[in-house]
């Protein structure tokens, strides 16, 4: 069954914890920022910083996605997040999710969307993710997180 995309909503923030902790992928600090920008985004309605899509299935949220406008740049959109639980991976809510923030981007102007990763060997299937979805990389800087964990930035250009 295909997900359907809807906008985020306050009985969502449980489950987006949930899910973001599942994944094993993202330490406690990047665990209490994905929060933070939730709480932005369901405590200041039509704040611009932020814009959130949830992935739901069966009434449930099982993924979602964040992007917002980069700073001081002229039509350059960051995906934030994006995170699928992992019980319901390659069942086509990252692709929705991804497809709902470039739709959305475009619409707002975007010249181009950027995704920033890990170049972590835990990250090789979000690295074929994007590539699989039309992004290139175009940016690898060597142990930028920590020694050994390389920032990888890919970027579809609209």
């Amino acid at each position: 069954m295909k997900p359907l995309i809807r906008e985020l909503r306050p009985a969502d923030r449980p489950a987006i914890e949930a899910m973001v902790r599942a994944t094993g992928f993202f330490s406690e600090e990047e665990i209490v920022v994905a929060l933070e920008l939730v709480d932005v985004a369901l405590a200041q309605p039509g704040q611009t910083d932020y814009y959130f899509a949830v992935a739901d299935l069966d009434g449930q949220a099982v993924g979602y996605a964040c992007h917002g406008l980069r700073p001081l740049t002229e039509g350059t959109w960051d995906l934030y997040w994006i995170v699928v639980d992992p019980r319901v991976q390659r069942t086509g809510a990252g692709k929705a999710l991804l497809e709902w923030s470039e739709n959305d981007v475009r619409k707002r102007g975007a010249r181009m969307l950027v995704c920033e990763t890990s170049g972590k060997p835990l990250y090789d299937p979000t690295r074929k993710f994007y590539l699989g979805r039309g992004y290139t990389e175009d940016a690898r800087i060597r142990d930028f997180y920590k020694p050994g964990d390389d920032l990888v930035m890919y970027i579809k250009r609209f």
